[in-house]
């Protein structure tokens, strides 16, 4: 049988045997209720814990006691006792946290005697015989569910697991009612020739062992670690706020999904404080209903229409409790929300640097104010005679409007009385 079917029903392991050591495979969240041995690494002087965990098909788990002081390790498959003949596991969990697993999951002895024991690592032998065992599982159960039906019982088989020695079978059922299935077991011991046991589950117990994706996009928190079942109302939905569609709060087993519980105790701690949803509020223009409720922001909605939420207002948890109040004392409020005088408009402030000389467009004022003093040198209102070694005569320049007349310009002559160094005699 190929190894993948094997890593499907039971989870990766590490081949050992007379089939010959290969490299382990993946362990890491390859089965469902996965452990992980976060003390693998860390060297221990005390003597390692005896009681090892071991999986099964699916979800079925079982704690047992290595009474031979063998060395196995997480993925080893190893042969266990069982009622009658042994069973065929995979380790899934060695050392002190096994320890801290059973008082988790609530399982102790009283005596040593009442723990099961490993018999020893799994033979080439007993490989076979549990390949064949699994090669079985499918059509057992499409069988099993064609003689339940034919018997006409209100039952519904989930899933069959053989023991490793073929000598017995789990099958594994749901029903609403008591069932009589005396008959029936008759009937399957003659059909698959092997010790029956019915094993009646719920609903979740039935949808973690198959598995599948939820609606989130993860695996199902029933298959992957969530082992304690709590019983989950639509009042945990109500105090939410979510909305009450049996097609969205209802997971793959039909019930309320397990989700709804995890964050419950979150908003229950943030509505205290918050003031019950069905007393209206009295003000002068009417009666104002509850609508809906943001527990975060602590905001409720109100409207004037009790059955239709229209022209909702928002009002803060805080000033719902003061109209309320006011109501008691026989008084009715202005109006819904409090007006107070509106805040002044905050300036915006830009940044400034300390220094001054961090401004991105610093050099480009500095190339501006250039050509200013360029522009001003050659067209500037003082500079009336340009050139005056070239002996060139430039007069003002008029005005954009044009309204000052221009003035005359004033020419000096040479008289015959002054002499060449041009100063009067």
């Amino acid at each position: 049988m190929e190894n993948q079917h094997i890593c499907h029903t039971r989870g990766c392991f590490n081949s050992t045997g007379e089939l010959g050591d290969k490299e382990p495979k993946s362990l890491i969240s390859c089965n469902k209720l996965d452990t992980i041995d976060w003390l693998d690494d860390v060297p221990t002087t005390v003597e390692e814990y005896d009681i090892v965990e071991i999986r099964f098909k699916n979800t079925r788990k079982g704690f047992y006691k290595n009474v031979n002081k063998l060395e196995i390790r997480k993925g080893d498959i190893v042969a266990v006792e069982a009622s009658p003949g042994h069973d065929i596991g995979i380790v899934c969990l060695t050392g002190e946290l096994v320890r801290y697993q059973m008082k988790r999951n609530g399982v102790s002895f009283a005596n040593e005697d009442e723990v099961k024991k490993v018999y020893r690592k799994a033979k080439g032998v007993d490989l076979e015989k549990w390949y064949q065992a699994i090669e079985q599982e499918m059509p057992a159960m499409l069988k099993a569910r064609q003689i339940a039906v034919r018997l006409n019982l209100d039952m519904k088989i989930g899933d069959v697991e053989y023991q490793g020695d073929k000598t017995k079978a789990i099958f594994y059922y749901i029903a609403d009612d008591r069932v009589d299935f005396r008959e029936l077991i008759k009937i399957y011991a003659e059909e698959f020739r092997v010790r029956i046991e019915m094993k009646q589950i719920g609903a979740r117990q039935e949808a973690g062992r198959i598995g599948g994706i939820g609606t989130c996009g993860r695996e199902i928190c029933c298959s992957k670690w969530l082992t304690n079942f709590v019983s989950v109302t639509t009042n945990s939905a109500r105090y939410q706020e979510v909305s009450l569609n049996p097609q969205k709060l209802a997971g793959q087993c039909g019930k309320l999904k397990c989700c709804l519980n995890y964050e419950l105790q979150c908003y229950l701690d943030a509505q205290q404080g918050f003031p019950a949803t069905e007393i209206p509020l009295e003000i002068f223009d009417g009666t104002a209903f509850h609508q809906k409720t943001d527990i975060f922001r602590r905001i409720m909605w109100y409207s004037f229409s009790k059955d239709e939420p229209a022209n909702l207002v928002a009002i803060p948890v805080e000033r719902v409790v003061e109209i309320i109040e006011l109501n008691k004392k026989g008084e009715k409020a202005k109006s819904l929300l409090e007006f107070t005088a509106a805040p002044e408009a905050k300036k915006n402030l830009d940044y400034n640097s300390p220094i001054g000389s961090d401004s991105i467009t610093r050099f480009e004022e500095n190339r501006d104010r250039r050509k200013k003093k360029k522009k001003n040198r050659h067209h500037g209102p003082n500079n009336n005679f340009a050139g005056q070694g070239q002996g060139q005569i430039k007069g003002p320049n008029p005005n954009e409007n044009g309204n000052e007349k221009p003035k005359p310009i004033r020419i000096l002559k040479l008289n015959s009385n002054q002499n060449q160094s041009g100063n009067e005699s």
